[in-house]
């Protein structure tokens, strides 16, 4: 059973996950962070400007003017559940707790829309099977390269992913269609042309989620594409936050010709798997090529 989180440390605080620094407060183990003289850990992004001194992620000295980041951009904290402020009281409910929505992340900065909603289970497991991320320092190779991660698990999935896509498929058909939970695909990294994020992300994400929750209670607008659902124009409450109206066009486009661009990469990606991958999932290929005409 889940019992923490294992989370990137660059990046995180104050301003963009209040509850993630409160949560590591104490009781938590830092990998790969630098350190401060008196026996703190920091990382790039932290709040308050950088220490004028720090011993590096390899042991080094370390000061604003070196050429090199003082912590590891893949360093990472581990630290329980329960120590969230925001960690529900049910979650270590003896009874289980319902899932109504699973969400998966890919990092790509064009083609995947902010929030896809698949049109069922075995769909949604195609739209995970087929995930591509720019790699980042969490995975072996050339930051920024296009790769496919499944369920944006290659880097932690210690058996072959084909017999994962097939676990998956398998909860589905052994399971009461109407307690599935809605499976998501979402992308809070897409970009314009001139390479600025779309999408604040960070806490804002809770604006997707809050269609997400709308959506498995049977409400919420969306539009049907050719790989899903998406939040019909207006379906995201955007009040308050700086994106205009034409950067969540952009966010939510499903450009046909560009996913027809992705077919061949797909069935390069499935190749890998010979005779291990799920039929289902070249069925469900099939379908996406018919569906984009």
């Amino acid at each position: 059973p889940e019992a923490g989180f294992f989370g990137v440390a660059p990046g995180t605080s104050t301003a963009t996950n209040p509850n993630a620094m409160k949560t590591l407060g104490s009781n938590t183990i830092f990998t790969n962070t630098a350190l401060t003289d008196d026996g703190d850990v920091w990382w790039e992004g932290m709040d308050g400007k950088p220490p004028a001194h720090l011993t590096d992620w390899q042991g080094r000295d370390w000061t604003p003017e070196s050429s090199t980041t003082a912590a590891h951009p893949n360093a990472r904290f581990t630290v329980p559940v329960d120590q969230n402020p925001a960690c529900a009281p049910e979650w270590q409910d003896p009874k289980g707790v319902p899932i109504s929505a699973i969400l998966f992340g890919g990092r790509r900065r064009s083609t995947v829309p902010l929030v896809t909603e698949a049109f069922d289970w075995r769909q949604g497991v195609f739209l995970g099977s087929i995930m591509s991320s720019e790699t980042t320092a969490a995975a072996t190779g050339e930051v920024g390269k296009l790769r496919r991660d499944p369920f944006a698990m290659l880097p932690f999935c210690g058996y072959n992913m084909a017999d994962y896509f097939g676990h998956w498929l398998r909860i589905g058909k052994s399971t009461d269609a109407s307690k599935l939970p809605r499976l998501y695909y979402v992308n809070w990294f897409r970009k314009d042309a001139d390479g600025r994020f779309l999408w604040p992300g960070y806490g804002e994400n809770a604006r997707v989620m809050a269609w997400i929750v709308e959506r498995t209670a049977g409400r919420g607008d969306a539009v049907e594409t050719p790989i899903g659902h998406v939040p019909a124009p207006g379906a995201i409450d955007t009040e308050g936050v700086d994106v205009s109206k034409e950067d969540m066009e952009e966010l939510l486009r499903v450009d046909a010709a560009e996913w027809r661009a992705e077919l061949p990469l797909i069935s390069e990606h499935y190749a890998r798997f010979g005779h291990r991958l799920p039929p289902e999932l070249a069925d469900e290929l099939d379908a996406l090529e018919r569906r984009l005409g």
